[in-house]
Formats: C-alpha cells, structure tokens, sequence
C-alpha cells in the first residue's frame, strides 16, 4: 500500500508540518484543504499575537523544506500574530509543497476500502478511503496508505450553556454572542462592543486575551462596561503561572488581567453556570445561571469556553477515543483537567495517538478532544513521530525529541476547587497577547 498516497486533512499548521515530515521520510502526503489557502482557520484570528516566538513555531522539517528554497526566515525571537504565522511561514510552505497540497475539497468521510467498520474479514490488507467533496459540488475517492487528521477543533466551539449542550434561548440571541476573540484593531468591531456592558465568558488564555483587549477598549470608551464569568467558584489559578511561565508572554497576560481585576475594571463573577439566555424588555440579554443568578443589561457575550472535534466523518473508523475528552486513549491520561492542571504534557507520538484502525491517527489540536493545553510544538512532535512510524523506522518513532515549556500552574489530582472547568478555557497558540 506504499503506492498509495499519505492522506493529510487539514492543511494548518500541523497539517503542512505532516507532510513536510513525511516528504523527508521519502512518502508521499496528499494534503486536503476545504479552504482556498493554508491556515484559513489560523487566519480567523490573524488579530492575536502569539504566546510563543518564531522559532517555537516553525516545524523542524518545515524549516528545513523552506530554508532549501531560499526562504526568508522570520526573527526568531520576535512574537508574530497568526495573520503574520500564515503570510509569512503557511502559505509559503504550501507553495513549497506544491501539489501534495490541494484545496477546495473538504472530507466527508473515511472507511477502510469495501469495509464498513463491523466487518473483520480482509480490513488490515485493505487501503483507506477518503471521501472528498469538491468546491464545484462534485465527489470523489482518494485511496490512501494511512490517514493522519489534522482538521483541528476551530469550527466547533462549545456553547455558554453549562452542560455543553446551548443554553435556553442562547441560539435565538446568536447576534448578540460570539464565540472567537474580537477584533477591536477594526473600527467596526470595535463601535459594536463600545459603550455597552461587555460578558466574556471561560477560565482559558483566550478569555483572558480577550479581557486584556476589552480592558483597553474601556479605558477610551467611556460607559464600556466588562463582566468576566466564571463556572468556577474562585478564580484560583485562572491568571496562570506569571513569572513561573516558561513561555513569558503567556505569563505576562495573566498578570495584565490580574491588575485590571484588582483595579476594579472587570467585574468578576464565578460560581456562574448558564442555563438560559433571556432578554429584557429593551431586548438586552439576561443570563441566568442554574440556581437563578442573573446578570442583567448585557448588551454582547464573548463565549470562549473551549472546542470540541468534529468525529462524525470518521465514524467508520475504529477509533479508541477516551469517553469524557474524545481524545486517543493512551493520550488522555496525561492531558485531563480532572486530574491535572499542568500546561506542560510530556512529549507523545505514533503510540499515544495509534487507534485499533491501523495507520489512522488524530493529530494536533483534534488529538485533545475537549482538553485545552495543546501547543503547536506538540503537534509537531507528533507528526515527526508518526511519520517516522508510517516509514518503519521505529526507534524514531518512540524518540522524544522536545522539551516543553512549563505554564508555571501544576498541581496534582483533587488540587483545584473545580478542576472540570479547566476544559472551559484554551492554552494553546491561538490564545496570545492582543
């Protein structure tokens, strides 16, 4: 089946990382992309600059693809924002790929060829196929040798009602709501939220992007009015490990929240688990909590209470996905809010991220399921190792070859007041310093 391509979805930054792998490797990767260019979701928050430097964000063989073509490299110790991660590294390294990577097709499925997922007999000799739907409405089948996804968790952030699932009345007020980290830099996004009383909801670093943003925005507009909501009964850790943070940026946010808190310029109410989203008589929204708290007179919620994967599509697939995170099941012990708080995951591969289908994994932001600490140097160490698991070489595969940076926030099981809500938050790359 090594005739058949490497199917790569998703041509993010994990994604191109894969197939600039397992072009070193000596295979063939088939990238597909339902977007017209690289990193179309990374581009949603071109406005956010990253926690992590250039160099921290550049994958090993991408570098190294790019820097054969005589490609300009970024300052290594300068912090790009995602609409400079795209222009200046993912599309170029698209381009560099060439046609390993086609866009306008979007995955509609995958199966093991003339094999739904009960059938036993003759699956392991069997390739892969991928069902792909053209930007023109057409269908096709691409044959593949393995199939590392990659398509992240971007397009399917989790709602503010607190039992994952909307809240009452949270779809009917879906003009009022949105769940991605405005834009204030443009003048129409920022007349919207200026002036009015302002609920940024979740725990994570993209909440507290948020909060940091919208505390400049009050700080010019007068009558602009913050609320930061919280599921978990204290704040806690919730403004991370400042100067402990090995990434220091990341660690400098939460102190900028922090001060703004002690300020008194956020208002912070925790303990809050939404159940139903109303409106007032002058069609503001109220939302009121489980036990009947209300915050009255909101003009606009920013929801950032985490993602989730979208598994449908995979459906005849025999995957081995932990049942509270989604994520693989050797994976998940390592990275669940309920036992841990640590930032820091120890380095993983082909072995964590195996399913009993074989040579299907689930990788980058998707290999997390529903956990929140995902950087983009752990997605890169763990297409290096499954491509190397895809060309044989195995000793490659088991070897660790990163270092992560600590979050300077860890403690053990049973240590937060309400670890689950961990999982409401982000503190991987897209979340960064506005």
């Amino acid at each position: 089946m090594r005739d058949f391509p490497v199917a790569v979805v998703g041509a993010g930054p994990v994604g191109l990382a894969a197939a600039a792998e397992l072009t070193e490797r000596g295979l063939r990767p088939l990238v597909l992309e339902r977007a017209e260019h690289a990193g179309a979701a990374v581009t949603e928050w071109r406005h956010v600059r990253l926690f992590s430097r250039w160099e921290e964000v550049l994958a090993p063989a991408a570098r190294r693809l790019l820097e054969a073509q005589d490609w300009p490299p970024p300052e290594a110790d300068s912090y790009p924002t995602g609409g400079e991660w795209v222009e200046r590294y993912l599309r170029p390294l698209a381009a560099a790929l060439g046609d390993r990577v086609r866009f306008g097709v979007t995955v509609t499925g995958v199966a093991r060829r003339g094999r739904n997922r009960v059938v036993d007999a003759g699956r392991d000799a069997e390739p892969l196929t991928v069902h792909v739907r053209t930007a023109s409405g057409g269908e096709e089948r691409v044959t593949a040798s393995a199939v590392i996804d990659t398509s992240g968790t971007w397009g399917n952030p989790n709602p503010l009602g607190a039992d994952g699932l909307p809240a009452l009345g949270e779809r009917a007020a879906a003009r009022r709501i949105t769940y991605r980290i405005p834009d204030l830099t443009d003048p129409a996004v920022r007349q919207r939220y200026a002036g009015g009383h302002v609920v940024v909801a979740g725990s994570g670093h993209s909440a507290l992007t948020a909060l940091a943003s919208f505390d400049e925005l009050a700080a010019h507009q007068t009558g602009t009015r913050i609320t930061w909501l919280l599921r978990r009964a204290q704040i806690g850790d919730a403004f991370g490990g400042g100067q402990h943070d090995q990434l220091p940026a990341r660690g400098a946010l939460g102190q900028r929240v922090r001060a703004a808190v002690e300020a008194g310029r956020l208002t912070v109410t925790t303990g809050f688990r939404t159940e139903a989203v109303e409106r007032d008589a002058h069609q503001r929204l109220v939302l009121v909590s489980e036990t009947g708290e209300r915050i009255e007179a909101v003009d606009e919620a920013v929801v950032l209470t985490g993602f989730r994967p979208e598994l449908s599509w995979l459906s005849e697939l025999r995957l081995n996905l932990d049942t509270t995170l989604q994520a693989p099941v050797a994976l998940a012990p390592l990275i669940d809010p309920n036992v841990h708080s640590c930032g820091t995951v120890y380095p993983h591969g082909a072995a964590e991220l195996s399913h009993p289908e074989p040579k299907v994994f689930l990788a980058g932001m998707k290999s997390y399921g529903r956990a929140p600490t995902f950087l983009a140097m752990t997605g890169y160490e763990q297409v290096r190792s499954i491509a190397a698991a895809l060309a044989g070489d195995h000793t490659a595969a088991e070897r660790v070859e990163l270092v992560l940076p600590e979050t300077g926030v860890c403690g053990g099981s049973g240590v937060l007041e309400s670890s689950v809500e961990r999982a409401e938050g982000s503190c991987c790359d897209v979340s960064a310093v506005p």
